[in-house]
This record gives C-alpha cells, sequence and structure tokens, in this order.
C-alpha cells in the first residue's frame, strides 16, 4: 500500500522548494549584479504563487501548497518578517539625523513628498481606469495614500546590503544615506498608522500608543541594566509583546515590530553580531516570507492590466524619487550629479514595500491584483539600482567620502 504523505513531509517539499530555486537561478544565472539573491528570492515567489504555477500545473501546486503548509508558511513568515522590520527599528539613527537637521529634513522630506504626490496621481488614475485596484474594505483615501506611500518607500534593509555591495555604507556618503532613509522609515510607519486609523476601536488605538510610551520607558530602564546577552532575549519578548498589542489595537502588527525597535538603542547591541543576526534572519527564514508573499499575488484581471498598473507604478516611484533628489540637491548646492547617485540608492524598494504592501491586502484596502502589481514595480526599481549606480560611482569617486 502505497505511502500516503504527512503535512510534515509535504511542508519539509516546500521549504525545499523554497531554498533550492532561487538559490539554483541566482548561483548559477550569475545573477548578483542586477539582482541579487534576495531580489531573486521574491520573483521566485511570483514564480511559485497560483497566478503562475497554480495556472500551469494546478494539480502540483494543490499537492504542495494545502492549506495546512501554507499556515504553516505564514507562521514563520509573520515571525521572521517582524524581526527583521524590529531590526531596522533598532537600528534608526535619529541622533545623526538630528546633528545634520537641516540638510537631512530638506532631502527626506523631498526625497519622500515628491514620489508619493505622483504615486497619489498614479492610484487616482487606477480608480479612473477600471474596477478591481480597491479593496472592499479599503476609502478611496486610504487607497490613495497608500499607494502614494507605495511608491516613495525606501527598503533601509535592502539599501544597506547594496551599499556594503558598493562598498560606500560606512563611507561618508552611505552614512549620509543612512540618514535620509532612517527619517522616511518613521514617515512610512506613521503614515501606515494613519491609514489604520479606525474610529471604532480608538480608544484601544489611543490605550496602546500610552501604554507603549509608559512600558516603553520602563523597558528602557531595565535594557540599560542588562547584560549583552539577555538584551537579545528581552528584546524578542518585547516585540513579541508590541506585535500584539499593535495589532490587539487594529494598528497591525508590523507597526508594533517597527515600534518595537524604534524605541530601542543600536549601541545597546554588538554591531557585528547585528549585522551577522540580520544575514542569518535573510538567509535562514525570509525566503518563507517572500514565498508566501508570491501565494498571495493574483492575475485575475489579467496579466497584461497588471503589468500596465505596475509600469505606472514604477514611473511614478522612479521619476517622483529623481526629482525630488534634484530639487534636495539644487536646494542644498550638490556637485553635479551627487542627486542622481542618491536618489537611485533611494528608489530601492523591495522589502519594505513588499511589507507595506502586504499590510494593506491584510486590511483589505487593496486587492490582490493591486498587490501583485506593487510586487512587480518593487522588484523592477529594485532591481535597476545597482546597474545604474555602480559606473556613476566609479565616475565620481571624490563623491563617496563627501561627508555632507
Amino acid at each position: 500500500m502505497p505511502h500516503a504523505m504527512t503535512t510534515t513531509e509535504i511542508f519539509l517539499i516546500a521549504m525545499m522548494i523554497i531554498f533550492t530555486v532561487p538559490y539554483l537561478i541566482w548561483r548559477v544565472g550569475r545573477t548578483e549584479y542586477y539582482a541579487p539573491l534576495v531580489v531573486v528570492q521574491i520573483i521566485t515567489g511570483i514564480l511559485l504563487g497560483p497566478g503562475i504555477l497554480g495556472a500551469v500545473f494546478p494539480d502540483y501546486y494543490t499537492f504542495v501548497f494545502t492549506p495546512q503548509v501554507i499556515q504553516s508558511l505564514n507562521g514563520i513568515a509573520w515571525w521572521a518578517v517582524m524581526i527583521f522590520v524590529f531590526i531596522a527599528g533598532i537600528e534608526l539613527d535619529l541622533i545623526q539625523a538630528w546633528k545634520h537637521r537641516g540638510e537631512t529634513s530638506i532631502t527626506a522630506g523631498l526625497a519622500l513628498g515628491t514620489p508619493m504626490a505622483l504615486g497619489c496621481v498614479a492610484a487616482v488614475l487606477l480608480l479612473a481606469w477600471q474596477p478591481g485596484w480597491i479593496g472592499v474594505k479599503g476609502h478611496d483615501w486610504q487607497f490613495v495614500i497608500g499607494i502614494g506611500m507605495a511608491c516613495a518607500v525606501t527598503a533601509l534593509p535592502i539599501l544597506v546590503l547594496f551599499m556594503e555591495k558598493l562598498e560606500i555604507l560606512r563611507q561618508p556618503i552611505g552614512q549620509r544615506i543612512l540618514r535620509y532613509a532612517s527619517m522616511d522609515d518613521i514617515a512610512i510607519w506613521g503614515v501606515l498608522a494613519l491609514i489604520l486609523l479606525d474610529w471604532e476601536r480608538i480608544g484601544r488605538q489611543v490605550g496602546f500608543l500610552v501604554g507603549y510610551a509608559v512600558i516603553g520607558y520602563l523597558f528602557r530602564k531595565i535594557m540599560w541594566k542588562l547584560k549583552d546577552n539577555d538584551r537579545w532575549y528581552a528584546g524578542l519578548i518585547w516585540l513579541a509583546m508590541v506585535g500584539f498589542a499593535a495589532d490587539w489595537a487594529g494598528l497591525h502588527f508590523m507597526v508594533g515590530a517597527f515600534l518595537a525597535g524604534a524605541i530601542m538603542d543600536s549601541s545597546w547591541f554588538n554591531q557585528q553580531k547585528m549585522d551577522a543576526f540580520r544575514h542569518n534572519i535573510l538567509l535562514a527564514v525570509m525566503p518563507v516570507f517572500f514565498l508566501s508573499t508570491g501565494l498571495r499575488t493574483n492575475w485575475t484581471m489579467g496579466g497584461e492590466a497588471v503589468f500596465v498598473a505596475a509600469a505606472i507604478l514604477l514611473v511614478a516611484s522612479v521619476v517622483g524619487k529623481l526629482a525630488g533628489l534634484q530639487l534636495a540637491g539644487k536646494i542644498l548646492k550638490w556637485q553635479p550629479g551627487e542627486a542622481s547617485i542618491i536618489g537611485w540608492l533611494l528608489q530601492t524598494k523591495a522589502l519594505i514595500m513588499i511589507i507595506f504592501a502586504n499590510v494593506l491586502l491584510d486590511k483589505e484596502i487593496i486587492t490582490s491584483e493591486t498587490f501583485t502589481a506593487l510586487l512587480l514595480m518593487a522588484v523592477a526599481s529594485t532591481m535597476l539600482t545597482i546597474p545604474v549606480v555602480s559606473p556613476k560611482l566609479q565616475r565620481m569617486k571624490e563623491l563617496i567620502f563627501r561627508s555632507t
């Protein structure tokens, strides 16, 4: 009698696929220059989703990605991405941003505001074009602001990886760019909290914010007294606590994850250990998040419409970011070419935008078709970064060491 596979066995088959396919594409195809492993993992997640693998090989898809397996993968994905956003919150350098607040506020404001404005215009065009982009629980203003912010997002963790690859992360220009991205990160999560504001649960949300401030103050006092190893464990407990409280209040656990990290000081942790921790999360569990993201894509509206929408959003995102930085460069009297390099690096999307879009999809503010278009936009904008920036940096090597 043939052996019937258990859910555990099918889950492990799914895990083999998740780790094997993108790695082989990345390594054999030598895609590192234009598509690092993290981008290949995102693309693979789309390919393994219901719109492609599920359409071409429906029997294989339903055999591997059963409801039980998907539920197990989602649990891993939730925790993985919470840790990743938590790390991004810890690494916000608000002290340096305040020290250079004039230049930072002008640059970060234009880097965020200009693409957000063009993204809002693109959202209005999508709503006027045809129905099916806005979710059943979404209001027009939530959809427009949400899409606008998605076009303005900078993926701070991916930006760090790219600047490490370009060998500018620890150089003055790299630290400047981190300041700009850090300020925008705060705005991103603030806007998301505004979009998710629920007047039926406003009491819970106010209670959460008050409790977060009070308990956060006590938490900081405790963390100062702990040894280094204990801080890591206490941080993860704090992450789960704030994530739960934020989700209970209706603000989504991702907002909680960011707030859990933002209240902590990066100086509490060894930087090398933090870098290794981020790398290990990317290596061991984040691929599951990318796959679970791909499982949420939808092509029901038609591939052509989704690709057109993605192209519109890509233009709004890239043009808006570059235009904003060009304006900042004129105001701050940067040298020629400087704004272009910084603009291309700050338009890197991938991970944070995908997380942002996942939240909008969870709250049914956008549909799966819109989510798919945003995902394609994020991948395309991220893949453009290294090929465009690398030759520019080679021509302007003196820019690397310029501090302001």
